[in-house]
């Protein structure tokens, strides 16, 4: 996958994955939104219907308390019934007569309120019927008995609670076809607890007029039910069976329940244009954040594809200033400037790779003359050794011997590298040979711990310090004695010193020798070095060229008698 894709991903995350969530979560707070203005609308059909439906048992409850409460006369209509049960065979026509008017006088505007009442009527205990209709011929027969109908004996059992009857046509009315919901109690003296009537409040089955009442006609259903069976309802509009939110409450006459049923989906349907403008919305924002990632991630992506398809050309056909992004003050421009930087490099490299080599290849060419005189030297050496061995002259045998391998150590080709334990080895092979010449008048001391003694260093960088010691430091021993070889290790450098007691490098020539130290390796022509490539200089140059910058001699802070001289090659094992 190339980088614009990679960016137009990044960025097409980056952007879409916001306005996805936003969408989500405005669209949840919507729907949440919806379930609670649903539940709120379900709770107040559910209030407003509950208040209308108990209204209308409120009314049949101030008829029944109607009946016991006294009139003007400080006699109630239940006190005027009770003559008929002490003493039915009395009772004449006009007291009969008189009774209507006054029910019809007392619960008159209760009818007149409400006109799905029917009729009012008392059955009592001697098979007398008091009270009236209104209309719709809702009158009892002249001969009806209730004693043993169902009605009345479920009355009787209610013990003064209200009995449900219908809706359903009633035999015992001048209509017998006309359907109608009749609440029946039985009323009892106040003080003995004696049957003194069954009252029938007969109404009209729209009695609780709940269509009237229903601010959601074409998705909510309202129905008020008497145990299984419904006594008032609404008209059926839910066809579906799922999606339904049903609600139900007790109403104060039992076993009455009030049921509300409310089409979720169709109460959502009034909602579904916000959908359809939720969705239009986020189509539209993710078109534009598309164009927009691919417009960015073009303009980003096309100078590094730019600088990829120039990294990929050969360097002799390259050239960054070429380029616009070249010269732009930001970033891209810093990567088209460090890539020129990089090319200048390299090929300052390469040049510098190619002259040190160079001078290396003139190094190993010299350094192959010598080891053709060093084999006669060495073959001749030996012949010394054995001459004065026979003859017993020890001194000549040991010097010879200690040359023999100094000359052998330097002429082993198998590698430039030798362990330091090796390196001081050829060192006292040189100290034994001078300290018989000078007849033991210095000292060598080394300070090297046994750890760092199989660690790896250059051929030859210790003993021509040695030397240079002996030989300028100490004066062939005329102004010092003393010569101590020491190393360290601080981290991953390993620090060899040479230090000795004489008389020291004079302020002038101590600078020159540091700027000399500091130069660069240089050549004339194949064969042929400048005269500062000699003594610590060529071991300097050796060092530098092998190992490369920041490892060499260097001249450290000289003590107060002598010099001090230190090498610095990595630690290798």
């Amino acid at each position: 996958m190339n980088l614009r894709k990679k960016f137009l991903l990044i960025f097409l995350a980056l952007s879409i994955l916001p306005v996805l969530f936003i969408s989500l979560f405005t669209y949840n707070r919507y729907r949440r939104l919806v379930d609670t203005q649903t539940r709120q609308a379900s709770d107040h059909i559910m209030t407003i219907t509950a208040t209308h439906a108990e209204s209308a048992l409120d009314t049949l409850s101030h008829i029944t308390e109607t009946i016991y409460l006294p009139g003007v006369d400080h006699i109630s209509i239940l006190d005027d019934l009770k003559a008929y049960a002490n003493h039915p065979e009395s009772v004449s026509d006009a007291q009969i007569f008189q009774s209507n008017e006054r029910i019809k006088g007392a619960l008159q505007t209760y009818v007149y309120n409400n006109a799905y009442i029917n009729g009012i009527f008392l059955f009592l205990p001697n098979g007398l019927v008091l009270g009236a209709g209104y209309g719709n011929d809702t009158s009892v027969r002249h001969d009806y008995i209730p004693f043993g109908d169902s009605w009345y004996e479920n009355t009787l059992a209610q013990k003064g609670d209200t009995w449900i009857y219908g809706p359903c046509s009633k035999d015992f009315f001048l209509d017998t076809e006309s359907i109608s919901l009749s609440f029946c109690t039985a009323l009892y003296s106040t003080y003995d607890r004696v049957l003194t009537a069954v009252l029938m409040v007969d109404c009209d089955p729209e009695y609780f007029d709940l269509a009237q009442v229903n601010p959601l006609p074409d998705i909510a259903e309202l129905s008020i039910r008497n145990g299984t069976d419904t006594i008032c309802s609404t008209p059926e509009v839910i066809t579906g069976k799922s999606g339904i939110l049903e609600y139900e409450q007790s109403l104060s006459l039992k076993p009455l329940r009030l049921n509300v049923r409310i089409d979720r989906e169709m109460l959502y349907e009034e909602f579904g244009f916000v959908r359809i403008t939720l969705a239009a919305i986020f189509a539209t924002a993710l078109a534009v954040m598309i164009l927009i990632s691919w417009i960015l991630s073009g303009s980003l992506t096309l100078p590094i594809t730019t600088l990829s398809e120039l990294m990929v050309q050969p360097d002799e056909f390259t050239d960054m200033s070429l380029v616009p992004y070249f010269h732009y003050h930001n970033e891209i421009g810093t990567l088209y400037t460090a890539y020129q930087k990089m090319l200048d490099d390299k090929n300052l490299y390469v040049k510098n790779e190619l002259e040190n080599k160079v001078i290396l290849l003139d190094s190993q060419m010299k350094s192959l003359e010598s080891q053709i005189n060093a084999h006669f030297l060495y073959n001749t050496l030996e012949s010394i050794n054995s001459i004065a061995t026979l003859e017993k002259v020890p001194a000549i045998s040991t010097m010879s011997l200690a040359l023999g391998r100094m000359f052998r150590y330097s002429i082993k080709t198998e590698s430039e590298l030798v362990s330091l334990s090796q390196e001081l080895t050829h060192v006292k092979d040189y100290t034994t040979i001078q300290e018989i010449r000078f007849d033991h008048r210095y000292v060598l001391d080394t300070d090297i711990p046994r750890e760092l003694e199989s660690l790896i260093v250059l051929k030859l960088i210790l003993q021509p310090l040695v030397e240079n010691a002996l030989y300028h430091g100490l004066n062939y021993c005329k102004t010092g004695d003393h010569i101590l070889v020491q190393a360290r290790r601080d981290g991953q450098m390993l620090i060899l010193c040479v230090e000795d007691n004489g008389v020291g490098i004079p302020p002038e020539k101590l600078k020159k020798l540091r700027d000399q130290l500091k130069e660069k390796p240089e050549f004339i022509n194949l064969g042929q070095r400048s005269g500062s490539g000699i003594g610590i200089q060529n071991i300097n140059i050796r060092i530098r060229l092998y190992y490369g910058e920041p490892y060499g001699l260097f001249l450290d802070e000289q003590p107060e008698h002598g010099t001090r001289i230190s090498i610095r090659i990595p630690v290798i094992h």
